[in-house]
């Protein structure tokens, strides 16, 4: 049996965006968006330093950012589900080129709802 240790780091980023609808496109506001991250490691212990420093790798280009306005949200809605998917590619791809696995994230726009895709076995 291979073990797996498992990390789970919140971070937050200010960020606003406005949701595109058939008929226009919605109000811009803001969100303090918290993201939620479980990693796997096959090491028994990495620094959270150098995990948390890839993290903010993928958060930093969205922290204080009107999301349409990136080239990824440019023709893709920046639903809090589609920003979910963008950052568990982005910080998955970031974490295993530093022997880790993303296994699970979650994403909130706000304290009473979260969108999370997890991949865990």
């Amino acid at each position: 049996m291979v073990k797996k240790y498992t990390y789970k780091i919140k971070s937050y980023i200010n960020a606003s965006h406005a949701i595109r609808w058939e008929s226009g496109v919605g109000k811009k506001h803001s969100h303090t968006w918290e993201i939620v991250c479980e990693l796997h490691t096959t090491d028994a212990m990495v620094a959270f330093f150098d995990i948390e420093k890839n993290l903010h790798e993928a958060l930093d280009g969205l922290s204080g950012k009107f999301l349409n306005d990136l080239p990824e949200f440019k023709t893709v809605n920046p639903t809090v589900e589609n920003i979910t998917e963008y950052l568990f590619n982005k910080i998955d791809t970031i974490l295993r080129e530093n022997k880790a696995e993303l296994v699970r994230i979650e994403v909130s726009d706000s304290p009473i709802r979260s969108y999370c895709i997890d991949v865990s076995e």
